[in-house]
């Protein structure tokens, strides 16, 4: 018996199967992705050629000090995005930066502990705030706003009763100068710090397994149960990585304001929230992310120091940061309307 080919089942003059073409990207999707990052560079332009501004604004000087200046905001910014991708607002964070700072002083110019000693209390602090916080929402259901706004408001009057609105200037360690003043071949050492942070957080976020609880957490938390995740375990954490993250953030202020002062932290809460959601209308649209982020407090920090150095009135920033933070709502809210109809045909 001799083995015989089964007859090929595919006719003569059929083709075998094309893939499909991968979609293109479209001209709209790149400008919604990529539409501020592309405005930011417009103003870098502008404001580096116009006659008011222009001198002062591309001098290494100015961009020295813009980056310098906004290196703390980018941490505290930072601190906000582990909760918000989790689902929760914490309006906390300003306030533990400004508490974290002035532990910090306190322990080391006040009654002269080591720095390191100092520097270990202060993200102590920040982890057992954080702690606290996460437990009060996560495992009492505490209203998050509520609770934060309360924390918030808790530190700074815990704040301004030491400080009495007076500056420990006196007895800082010379270290913390030195990191938030130097420079390493004219790149501000306080920013490299803050690159390294912010590299280390989108690595966090994005690669790893623990970074990417929070976000289906904050995307649909009941179907993240169902797949065996403990939610309330990683809504509590991601209060503790945004608490010891505005820490860190405050370490930083204190060495680059070379003083802790009675401010509540608010200042720098509103700028880094802005920062925060105008980073969901770029790249990741409708996710909070960390080259979103960074985008976002770009393009405020260029603008404001843009319209300053042409010349404009003092309260301009603080009116652009208030109108940017409603657009960063409104853009972001419809971004993720957008999404969840895309989803449902």
């Amino acid at each position: 018996m001799t083995d015989t080919m089964p007859p090929s089942t595919i006719p003569a003059t059929s083709t075998l199967p094309v893939p499909p073409d991968k979609p293109r990207r479209s001209i709209g999707t790149t400008i919604e992705q990529y539409g501020l990052l592309i405005l930011v560079a417009v103003m870098i332009i502008v404001f580096s050629v116009l006659p008011s501004s222009g001198p002062a604004f591309r001098s290494i000087l100015n961009v020295q000090t813009l980056v310098a200046n906004q290196s703390v905001g980018l941490i505290v910014a930072i601190a906000l995005l582990f909760p918000l991708a989790a689902g929760f607002f914490d309006f906390s964070v300003g306030a533990v930066a400004s508490a974290s700072c002035l532990l910090l002083a306190a322990t080391t110019a006040t009654y002269g502990w080591p720095l390191w000693l100092g520097i270990l209390t202060a993200l102590a602090f920040g982890v057992g705030i954080g702690a606290g916080l996460g437990w009060m929402v996560a495992y009492l259901q505490v209203n998050p706003f509520i609770s934060t706004l309360g924390v918030a408001t808790l530190l700074g009057g815990v704040i301004f009763a030491y400080t009495g609105g007076l500056q420990i200037t006196n007895g800082i360690p010379e270290l913390l100068p030195v990191i938030g003043s130097g420079s390493l071949g004219g790149v501000p050492i306080i920013a490299v710090v803050a690159t390294v942070i912010a590299v280390a957080a989108w690595w966090l976020m994005s690669k790893t397994a623990f970074g990417r609880h929070f976000y289906a957490v904050g995307a649909n938390p009941r179907a993240t149960h169902l797949l065996g995740v403990d939610v309330r375990r990683v809504q509590l954490l991601s209060f503790v990585a945004s608490s010891t993250t505005a820490a860190v953030a405050g370490i930083l202020l204190l060495a680059r304001q070379g003083a802790a002062t009675s401010d509540s932290g608010m200042t720098m809460l509103f700028p880094a929230l802005t920062a925060v959601l105008l980073g969901t209308i770029v790249i990741h649209v409708g996710r909070p992310s960390v080259p979103g982020t960074v985008i976002g407090l770009l393009f405020i920090a260029v603008l404001v120091s843009g319209l300053t150095l042409s010349g404009a009135p003092a309260w301009v920033g603080q009116v652009f940061n208030g109108a940017a933070l409603l657009i960063a709502v409104a853009f972001a809210r419809l971004a993720r309307g957008s999404k969840a109809a895309a989803r449902t045909v």
